[in-house]
């Protein structure tokens, strides 16, 4: 948990400085491109904070209501940064985007008037807006690769200590939803940042606004598709996903080892919380067994499943008949 709560700490810290500095630059040059990339950043920064409020109530003490503890405060918190924040940010990026095109806005290479909201304003005359935009996405750019070295380095320190062979069977197999929010919103942003580069650099070449509006959209397409990607990881933890078939099958074999066991009636796994696991089985026993030796075995059943797999926390051994 402590290594997830330094991304997270990173990445707010990150995310905070870079909608600031976007915000700064929209006002001063009314790119749509960077009001979407506001829009983002604001969202990453909300992130933050509804992941540290999870990992904070994750960490309490089981009780009477809760008697496997809070782990899956996280789970809720991280599903809830990809309904609310993330889809909010990607619709109003898309909506900034498309109502600048059809309304044939003015990008950030233009002078005029600027409007947000209720206020109409004119930009100091001195200001070449589109160096100010670079300079702000190129800034930004450098914190959130920090942010993205920081949770990247967690990622892949999980990855070794699971053995999992890449990104994606970690996006897969991974409970540490605090870790793979971080990880891939840092990703996301700087594909964001890149999208506005480019859409700045297209306009500046041909003198058509029309660039930098189309790279709003993408953005916000972008936002979008992630907050469903994010929305349907955290579902199968909420519903109770069991481990991987890979990782059931390696428990079973750890206790079909065992020479007391005769069979396996019934084996069920469930995550509770990140890298925390609950796991039940229904096991006959050799019926020649002494009964006073049951408890031996058992527990020696249960230091085999912990060694295989180390997220394990409780197991529950029921011999059947």
């Amino acid at each position: 948990m402590a290594g997830s709560k330094s991304v997270v700490l990173a990445a707010l810290f990150a995310n905070g400085a870079i909608a600031i500095l976007k915000f700064v630059g929209f006002l001063l040059t009314g790119s749509a491109a960077m009001l979407s990339e506001t829009y983002h950043s604001i969202s990453d920064t909300g992130n933050q904070v509804f992941l540290l409020i999870g990992i904070r109530y994750s960490g309490r003490d089981s009780d009477r209501t809760h008697p496997f503890g809070y782990g899956k405060a996280q789970f809720f918190y991280s599903f809830l940064v990809s309904v609310f924040l993330f889809g909010i940010a990607g619709w109003e990026s898309l909506k900034h985007g498309w109502s600048e095109l059809t309304a044939a806005g003015h990008g950030g290479g233009h002078s005029g008037s600027i409007e947000f909201l209720f206020i109409s304003y004119q930009p100091p005359a001195w200001l070449d807006p589109l160096w100010v935009n670079y300079s702000v996405l190129l800034a930004a750019f450098a914190f959130e690769t920090y942010a993205l070295v920081k949770a990247r380095a967690e990622m892949r320190r999980q990855m070794k200590r699971n053995s999992w062979s890449g990104y994606r069977e970690a996006f897969r197999k991974t409970s540490d939803v605090t870790t793979l929010t971080a990880l891939t919103e840092d990703t996301i942003a700087l594909a964001g940042i890149t999208i506005a580069l480019v859409g700045l650099f297209l306009e500046q070449q041909t003198g058509n606004p029309v660039f930098d509006q189309v790279s709003a959209l993408l953005i916000g397409i972008m936002l979008m598709g992630f907050a469903l990607a994010l929305a349907w990881e955290n579902k199968r933890l909420l519903l109770g996903e069991s481990l991987p078939a890979d990782e059931g099958a390696r428990l079973r074999e750890a206790i079909l080892g065992h020479e007391s066991v005769v069979e396996i009636i019934d084996f069920r796994t469930v995550y509770f919380g990140p890298n925390e696991v609950i796991v039940s089985a229904d096991i006959a026993f050799d019926p020649d067994l002494d009964t006073e030796l049951l408890d031996e075995d058992i527990t020696e059943i249960e230091a085999a499943l912990k060694s295989v797999n180390s997220d394990i926390k409780k197991v529950y051994i029921e011999p059947e008949a």
